[in-house]
């Protein structure tokens, strides 16, 4: 791995630990209430008083940028974790399937993946009313179909691999064979897309928060930080800047280790 590229793992991963951090643990980051207002302080710029200035209620936007990452993180993680789970079954029942009903399962996926996964969540949204809930449960079956393909290919390949008819030939029953030889490599495989796919649901839940379909004020999170200052950008850029660096910052370094993930993972089957 060249230098460069090192460096920028490592700076990609150092993100993601403070992020992690200010998730778990903001009140150590924060230096203010995110919830509280003062109408005297609204609209300032940034200053070390307030690091990232206030937005029109006098609120510190450096503060809810802080408790903003474990709502933004946390529906990403579990819309990402919740459709691993489900890829990985589906996929799995899709790949052990007699061929009929492995091309029903398969046609049906088609059909979710013809569609962007943030229009499929739209959808989701739509039928099932705003909130944080919903919105987790919408990222969640956007994302299902990519984990599904991926699963249903690792589970075709593995089940004939040369250890798994080993294990048969061994006496060992078709159930635990499966669950020791097949499912570990066909979640791995879902492992390392899913690093990558933690940053795309982030995005989505940030860009549902956004357009209103997410948490209501005053919940500090970074998409609806962000739809909170789209209107005083030329007033206030600090308001809707930082919660969208924030964004950035943690899909580009998802993305990062995900594809770091992914060429070793290639480099070891290789």
């Amino acid at each position: 791995m060249r230098r460069a590229t090192l460096v920028l793992l490592w700076a990609a991963i150092g993100v993601l630990a403070v992020l992690a951090f200010a998730a778990a643990f903001p009140g150590v980051l924060a230096t203010h209430d995110p919830l509280q207002t003062d109408v005297r302080a609204s609209l300032l710029p940034p200053s070390g008083e307030h690091l990232f200035g206030t937005d029109q209620s006098g609120r510190d936007v450096y503060s809810r940028v802080v408790h903003g990452a474990g709502r933004s993180i946390g529906i990403g993680l579990l819309a990402t974790v919740v459709a691993l789970a489900a890829g990985l079954l589906v996929g799995a029942l899709a790949g052990l399937a007699p061929r009929g009903v492995d091309a029903a399962l398969m046609r049906v996926n088609d059909v979710l993946m013809a569609f962007p996964e943030f229009l499929v969540a739209l959808v989701v949204v739509a039928v099932l009313g705003p909130g944080p809930v919903n919105i987790a449960i919408a990222v969640t079956l956007a994302a299902v179909p990519v984990y599904v393909r991926l699963a249903r290919v690792q589970t075709r390949t593995l089940r004939t691999a040369e250890h798994v008819e080993a294990a048969r030939i061994l006496g060992v029953p078709p159930l635990p064979a499966f669950m020791r030889h097949v499912v570990p490599g066909v979640l791995g495989s879902l492992s390392v897309l899913a690093t990558i796919g933690i940053g795309s649901s982030i995005l989505a839940a940030a860009g549902l928060s956004f357009l209103g379909l997410g948490p209501s004020e005053p919940t500090p999170e970074w998409g609806l930080m962000l739809a909170g200052g789209r209107n005083v950008l030329g007033q206030a850029w600090w308001i809707a800047v930082f919660p969208g660096i924030a964004i950035t910052l943690t899909v580009i370094a998802a993305t990062i280790v995900g594809r770091a993930l992914r060429a070793r993972a290639d480099g070891i089957r290789s």
